[in-house]
């Protein structure tokens, strides 16, 4: 069974910065995209960014500049680097990705558990 476990969520003042990190574990074969998704409340969970396991980034248009996706493929590690944060980023924060595990090699869409972010002064 492989899971995907969310770190670095918070309370930051806007214009801050906060990194959130994600690691997946578990019998894993191999795994492709990567990426995080955002759920405000009372709003549908929404697309941030993804990042290939080549290192190809597509991002929300409301992030672009501002959020950084990046993985370290060794650990299995999926970061989102957040600045210039504004209050209406304030959401939980979901880690996704598309992992083949070692007993079905087929690749399933995993989520993690969700870390809240608030922006607020």
């Amino acid at each position: 069974q492989v899971q995907l476990v969310e770190s670095g969520g918070g309370l930051v003042q806007p214009g801050g910065s906060l990194r959130l990190s994600c690691a997946a574990s578990g019998s894993i074969f191999s795994i492709n995209t990567m990426g995080w998704y955002r759920q405000a409340p009372g709003k549908q969970r929404d697309l941030v960014g993804t990042i290939t396991s080549g290192g190809r980034t597509n991002y929300a248009d409301s992030v672009k500049g501002r959020f950084t996706v990046s993985r370290d493929n060794a650990k299995n590690t999926v970061y989102l680097q957040m600045n210039s944060l504004k209050p209406e980023d304030t959401a939980v924060y979901y880690c996704n990705a598309q992992v083949a595990d070692r007993l079905s090699f087929t690749y399933r869409e995993v989520w993690g558990q969700g870390t809240l972010v608030t922006v607020s002064s």
